[in-house]
């Protein structure tokens, strides 16, 4: 039996999911594209015989987008989303055409600098939320979020091919020419979001330390700090196990992302159809603690090294899908931009703190403290997430509205009602047509406003 109209998504919020995934591609793909071949490239530039210099040359970009993101995301709630993506893919487009043409490794790590400074991470989230319903939206954020692993796999896997047909200098320019290419999807493809949303300013202090998205924030950090510790090791292991050179590595990576597709998507739509995200999240963290205890325990065995890959990518995507999502209908409407942005700074501060913390560790006290690190760090989370709050139930109302009310004033006033997260008025019907969070909203105090008495 097919299922309501109202259950599928709209032509808009696929347009908008595909496209905006594709530009949160771009991002990604400028992160891990150069990280199989920039090592030796860098050795041909003057400069380049420093191991230092290679190093803060792939982590330069990482490293600007972790103190932009905060301002970029905040910038979006005050100038709009698609002025702060743009302003963000001019800047990585200029970016890449600075490191195209370095003459040295200090010329190459401003361009990754300049690269990374277009920090769009969290308008690219708040503009897919702002254009999504509740019900749809995780499938959105799993679009978008999908694209790390999947960008990582195909970075493995083109970067040599790239390299060897168009030089370091080719691979710089194409990103640029994507970056361009996206700002035209922007503006044809993305529908213009909602108006801003009316209402008392929410200050940064606020939306910090609010504990539902605290714990969402140390999520993405446990994440990410996880991925980037456990792949200190998991290379070597492949070599010493599988007896598998490195750049023959993507012919297990890419089979592995593409079957954790294929296992997520069941999961997400589960989550979606039936309102258990909570659920399906806490599973997720419960796979992800399961795949560093299998690690810890048998990482000196090759079959179970690529099974437990194909766990932690089904984890890991799952979570980079609902993470996101449940940031997006709890924060508040206002201050979305800022909320994302915080989340996509934990998320950068993981990446830099798993890598750093796991190398170490692999150093000092072995390959299996790198794994030690992610059980650490997701049996907190899973602990913290537990209490989490159930997400509110959306619902669909539509109220008469009375007469004498001019409209962008009453906008305004229903958009300052808590609870309140969505709005359409029909001027020529005198309808409004409001998404409300029950529990959260004062239905009364809302018909009142409609039918100014009050």
């Amino acid at each position: 039996m097919p299922r309501p109209k109202a259950e599928r998504m709209s032509a808009a919020e696929l347009r908008a999911g595909a496209a905006l995934a594709s530009i949160f591609s771009l991002r990604m793909l400028g992160l891990f594209i150069i990280l199989p071949v920039f090592a030796v490239h860098a050795r041909t530039i003057p400069g380049g015989d420093s191991s230092t210099l290679i190093g803060i040359a792939l982590g330069a970009y990482g490293g600007t987008q972790a103190l932009l993101q905060l301002p970029f995301g905040a910038a979006s709630d005050r100038y709009g989303r698609k002025a702060v993506i743009t302003f963000g893919l001019l800047l990585f487009a200029l970016g890449s055409v600075v490191a195209a043409f370095a003459p040295n490794i200090w010329i190459t790590i401003a361009g990754r600098c300049l690269q990374g400074a277009g920090a769009v991470s969290a308008a690219i989230t708040a503009l897919a939320a702002d254009l999504t319903r509740d019900e749809h939206r995780t499938k959105v954020m799993a679009m978008i979020g999908s694209s790390i692993g999947l960008m990582f796999a195909v970075s493995l896997m083109a970067a040599p091919l790239l390299y060897a047909a168009v030089g370091m200098r080719g691979m710089f320019l194409l990103t640029a020419v994507l970056a361009v290419s996206a700002i035209v999807v922007l503006f044809r493809v993305v529908p213009d979001p909602p108006p801003p949303h009316a209402g008392p300013p929410v200050t940064f202090g606020e939306v910090l330390g609010d504990p539902q998205l605290l714990r969402l924030d140390f999520g993405i950090f446990a994440l990410h700090a996880t991925q980037m510790a456990m792949f200190v090791v998991v290379p070597g292991a492949l070599v010493a196990t599988g007896n598998l050179p490195v750049h023959e590595h993507w012919k297990i990576y890419m089979p592995a992302v593409l079957a954790s597709f294929a296992l997520m998507v069941p999961a997400v739509y589960y989550a979606e159809r039936h309102a258990r995200l909570k659920p399906v999240f806490l599973s997720a963290i419960g796979l992800l603690l399961a795949t560093q205890f299998g690690l810890f325990l048998a990482g000196g065995y090759f079959a179970a090294i690529v099974a437990l890959l194909v766990a932690f990518f089904v984890a890991f995507n799952v979570l980079e899908a609902t993470l996101p999502s449940i940031i997006s209908r709890i924060a508040p409407p206002r201050a979305k931009g800022l909320a994302l942005g915080i989340y996509n700074t934990s998320q950068s501060l993981g990446l830099f703190v798993g890598g750093a913390a796991g190398g170490w560790l692999r150093q000092h006290h072995g390959p299996t403290a790198a794994f030690g690190l992610g059980i650490a760090l997701v049996a907190v989370w899973l602990a913290w997430a537990w209490s989490m709050q159930p997400l509110p139930v959306a619902a669909l109302r539509e109220y008469a509205i009375a007469e004498h009310l001019d409209l962008d004033k009453l906008r305004a006033r229903l958009q300052a009602v808590a609870g309140v997260r969505e709005i359409s008025l029909a001027p020529d019907k005198r309808i409004a047509y409001l998404k409300i969070y029950l529990g959260r909203c004062d239905e009364q105090h809302l018909e009142r406003i409609l039918k100014g008495e009050a």
